[in-house]
């Protein structure tokens, strides 16, 4: 199998779904400012490693369903959509949140943990109170 190909941006459909996700953990109007701040965040990059020992997330296997499908996908050549995280704080024991795109990270890790995922990332400190 061949190494995860990217877009150059997230897809639109991401936003709703990490929305969807962060109201689960903030508040309506603080939701709000964090998916802006995403659409408006920079590319970057980050090691999967570096993205799963910083979120403390399981990495799900290909017997995910979701998790083969992006493998399948990554198979195919078709490329995968970026991540959306919102920085965690260490000083606050808060750790990454992966707003949208846990199983494709899931799935490039799986064939590469030191595979750069592209991704937007927004600092939840710049953004709420306290």
């Amino acid at each position: 199998m061949g190494k995860a190909q990217w877009l150059d941006q997230p897809e639109d459909h991401d936003y709703p779904a990490a929305e969807a996700y962060l109201r689960l953990l903030l508040q309506p109007a603080e939701v709000v400012r964090v998916i802006d701040a995403l659409h408006a965040a920079p590319m970057t990059t980050v090691k999967a490693k570096d993205l799963f020992r910083s979120s403390q997330l399981p990495i799900l296997d290909e017997d995910n369903r979701h998790v083969s499908k992006d493998l399948k996908r990554i198979a195919k050549g078709e490329p995968l959509s970026p991540i959306l995280l919102l920085r965690g704080d260490a000083r606050s024991g808060r750790p990454l949140i992966v707003a949208d795109g846990y199983h494709r990270a899931c799935a490039a890790y799986q064939l590469d943990e030191d595979v750069d995922v592209p991704c937007k990332l927004a600092s939840l400190t710049d953004l709420l109170p306290g």
